[in-house]
């Protein structure tokens, strides 16, 4: 079993813990312009706030584990509002106000893959489509719209059955967690809000 990040116990791999650790661990990936990235109370917790103005940035946080001992991701999100223009079927449209990468690296760095959990702005929830700038990342819309703007939502997701039904194939290991709300195609704004994730073996 190949694991490097925080156990929180048994059976649980801690990816991101807002509420206790901040942003320690987490790293910069600027695409176009910088969202910005904070630490906030909300309700009396840490979490992770996020503001783009026509912005594309997000965080990375590293880590290697095998899917097979830990398939379950986990996490809560929170957004104000959708995209009016966001459109994932075309380029100009690709911006989300919360978004979630697990990366599957390889050596052959156009081989990489990823899945995007997205809370899309029209693609209807559970549906699954190809980024639309490439195959080897698979939108997955986790939410869709604006009925639960607002309202922190519980999210969790066996990544193997995701990538078995993005790619046609069991993943390989995990390299990477990221988190991104991006407005740089349609130059809105977007704020959302996250809390701690992790990956678990049920």
């Amino acid at each position: 079993m190949l694991v490097t990040g925080a156990s929180a116990g048994p059976g649980i791999l801690q990816i991101g813990r807002f509420s206790e650790s901040g942003l320690a661990g987490w790293s910069d990936k600027i695409f176009k312009g910088q969202t910005e990235y904070l630490i906030v109370d909300d309700s009396g917790q840490n979490v992770l706030q996020a503001k783009s103005r026509g912005t594309a940035s997000g965080l990375i946080f590293e880590t290697e584990y095998d899917p097979q001992d830990y398939p379950f991701l986990s996490w809560r999100w929170k957004i104000r509002s959708t995209i009016a223009k966001g459109d994932s079927r075309v380029r100009e449209g690709d911006d989300y106000a919360a978004r979630i990468y697990v990366v599957f690296p390889h050596w052959f760095f156009p081989k990489t893959k990823t899945l995007n959990y997205i809370w899309a702005n029209r693609l209807p929830k559970e549906a699954i489509q190809p980024n639309a700038f490439t195959g080897n990342a698979m939108m997955i819309a986790v939410e869709s719209g604006d009925d639960k703007a607002g309202q922190w939502i519980s999210v969790r997701r066996n990544i193997i059955e995701d990538y078995r039904r993005a790619f046609g194939e069991d993943p390989p290991n995990v390299g990477a967690i990221a988190i991104m709300t991006d407005t740089d195609q349609t130059k809105e704004s977007a704020i959302a809000w996250y809390s701690d994730i992790e990956a678990s073996r049920q």
